[in-house]
């Protein structure tokens, strides 16, 4: 299997096939509302903005796995997102990324990488701590918190798993590698 035989719910609740993105570099990231690093939303859509016609996507997946940090509807998430960050990039249904409900595409997702790039002394010693607090995360590959962020490349591949410490400014090299 690869990426694009996953399918996905939109806001609406239609599934929708990964296929179209096919060819596409993409960003996937977990995020909330609700989160110390939900700010990142504005460097994403500032990524998007200056990358998307050079076929970067963004697919942006609320998930209320982690201190009840997105607890509102998918059409309320959406609504603060756009009034907020000015977001336009892709944003489907709410999921979870662990456990036995979790996402088949997030399944994926951790067995291509399931470790996370940590990128400074600092970051690791914060993502101890975030650990430490997630009841969420239970084994290993599982993701830890909100705005994990994976970088899939245009021939389907999953190239790195960034951890929410990273934000999408310190990835962008790596993006215009495979652009």
């Amino acid at each position: 299997m690869t990426i694009y035989d996953y399918e996905v719910k939109q806001r609406d609740w239609s599934q929708i096939s990964l296929r179209i993105f096919k060819w596409k570099v993409l960003i996937i990231v977990n995020t909330a509302t609700g989160c110390g690093f939900t700010p990142q939303y504005e460097w994403l859509e500032n990524l998007y903005k200056k990358h998307h016609e050079k076929w970067l996507e963004i697919l942006d997946f609320p998930c209320d796995q982690f201190g009840h940090q997105a607890p509102w509807s998918d059409d309320e998430i959406h609504q603060f997102c756009t009034m907020k960050y000015n977001t336009t990039f892709d944003q489907f249904s709410k999921i979870e990324v662990n456990w036995e409900n979790e996402l088949p595409l997030y399944t994926y997702l951790k067995e291509q990488q399931p470790n996370e790039e940590v990128q400074w002394l600092k970051n690791k010693a914060s993502m101890a701590a975030i650990k430490a607090i997630s009841k969420s995360c239970k084994k290993d590959g599982d993701i830890v918190w909100n705005f994990t962020k994976f970088l899939v490349d245009r021939d389907w591949n999953v190239i790195k798993r960034y951890d929410p410490t990273f934000s999408p400014e310190d990835i962008e090299n790596d993006i215009l590698e495979l652009l």
